[in-house]
């Protein structure tokens, strides 16, 4: 454990000099003068472990030891804490407990390994009398951790709710301002360097997905194992969507939700609807943004980039900061310790009630809508509105007798998810209606 009582240099580890890794070098070196100020000490690197050391690096080296054995860092007693920056579960779960037994405190940014395994290496870390730092890990430069597990521990919190990855929000928002196709706002993204070559991690839900289990984990004190989260990606989502959403004042952003539901929790990752002027509609591009209701504080708002080589790297010399100076120490004995009152496993299941927006495309003949608002009625859902769209388009195609498709976008009061899914599943199977049925759940704050 590094204290503040000597003047002496720390020495780290830097584990992965990718994107991330070479910014915190980069940092550490050019904000030297400013670090050792708010640290106490100075911070110097060590010695790296990487892939392939002979890599063009992003940053300019000093002059250190650089291999690929993390023995080369775990065996050496000089140093204190270990900035652990590979992504994935393995090698990097097997490194994270090398440093751990090895009596190094851990600064991470991979939350794929604290989402699957987050429980047994923070209580082999208390065990061992070790820490995990673990900002970097969520909404990128956004101070999230440290606002739930210590600036907002008075609070019992109510609800976490938020735009928590910048891919998918750059893609919706260039779908929306530019008109572009999902496929066109993808490639722009992955051009841009905010997409990778392959993007299903973040278009399928599940990068948001495990950073609302971790999030969960700080603020409900359960543990919810990501992949038991319902999630949806965008890739659903089309142009004609965000038109229909547009027309009715919301735009449609991927949103994590977990709050308190009757003693358990409702937890989801979704596109949704999100009334235009509220924080998260306005959320663009590749911001993150988090909104926490605390019963004491009421709601607050984060925003800021949520990746990004140089807001994660911050965020990772922050962690290494408050672990020279003796913070995380501090604050990592309760972080992430389980609730005995509240059951991990206890999802509050497609109960939730909420306002729906429904897309169902049918043909365009008389009793077509009734025959559907009738279903709905028959589960208990009641309308707040419906829309005919004009007839959608088949090309050049000489006109026929056959009746044209048309859109209904159908906007419900405030009624139980599973309901609504019932419903839909009914409204499928009539011979009127054409493919599968869209439901986005409505938030109207």
């Amino acid at each position: 454990m590094a204290h503040t009582g000597s003047t002496e240099p720390v020495r780290i580890g830097i584990v992965g000099l990718g994107t991330v890794g070479s910014g915190v070098v980069r940092l550490l070196v050019d904000s030297a003068d400013h670090i050792t100020r708010h640290a106490g000490r100075p911070i110097e690197v060590a010695a790296a472990v990487v892939r392939d050391p002979a890599k063009d690096r992003d940053c300019t080296l000093p002059a250190i030891p650089i291999s690929t054995d993390i023995a080369t860092i775990s065996q050496d007693p000089s140093i204190t804490i270990a900035a652990l920056l590979v992504g994935g579960l393995e090698p990097a779960r097997s490194m994270m407990v090398e440093l751990l037994e090895n009596g190094k405190d851990v600064v991470t940014a991979n939350k794929a390994l604290l989402a699957e395994h987050g429980p047994e290496l923070f209580e082999l870390a208390r065990r061992l009398g070790r820490s995990i730092a673990f900002e970097a890990a969520v909404a990128g430069g956004i101070p999230i951790v440290a606002a739930i597990g210590e600036c907002l521990a008075a609070n019992r919190i109510e609800s976490i709710r938020g735009i928590l990855n910048g891919t998918s929000n750059f893609i919706l928002t260039r779908m929306e301002e530019d008109g572009s196709s999902y496929a066109e706002a993808l490639a722009l993204a992955q051009a841009k360097g905010f997409a990778e070559a392959d993007p299903s991690m973040d278009v399928d839900g599940t990068d948001a997905t495990q950073k609302l289990a971790i999030l969960s984990h700080l603020a409900f004190g359960v543990w919810v194992p990501w992949k038991e989260i319902p999630r949806t990606g965008i890739d659903t989502v089309d142009i004609d969507l965000i038109h229909y959403a547009a027309e009715l004042g919301y735009r449609i952003r991927l949103v994590a939700v977990a709050r308190r539901s009757n003693g358990r929790l409702a937890m989801r990752v979704a596109p949704a609807l999100v009334k235009i002027g509220t924080p998260l509609a306005e959320t663009r591009g590749a911001y993150n943004a988090v909104s926490i209701v605390g019963d004491a504080v009421g709601r607050m708002f984060f925003h800021g980039l949520g990746a990004g080589q140089m807001p994660t790297a911050s965020a990772v010399v922050a962690d290494i900061i408050d672990t020279v100076v003796g913070r995380t120490a501090i604050t990592f004995r309760t972080t992430g310790l389980l609730s005995a009152d509240t059951p991990a496993a206890k999802l509050a299941g497609g109960d939730a009630s909420e306002r729906h927006f429904l897309r169902i495309v049918v043909t365009d003949r008389p009793g077509v809508l009734a025959r559907i608002t009738g279903i709905l009625g028959d589960h208990g859902i009641s309308i707040a509105s419906v829309i005919q769209h004009d007839p959608i388009a088949t090309g050049d195609a000489p006109a026929t007798s056959i009746p044209p498709d048309v859109a209904l976008v159908i906007m419900t009061h405030s009624c139980p998810s599973s309901a609504v899914h019932e419903a839909l599943l009914s409204i499928d199977r009539c011979d009127a209606v054409r493919g599968k049925s869209v439901c986005l759940g409505v938030l109207d704050e």
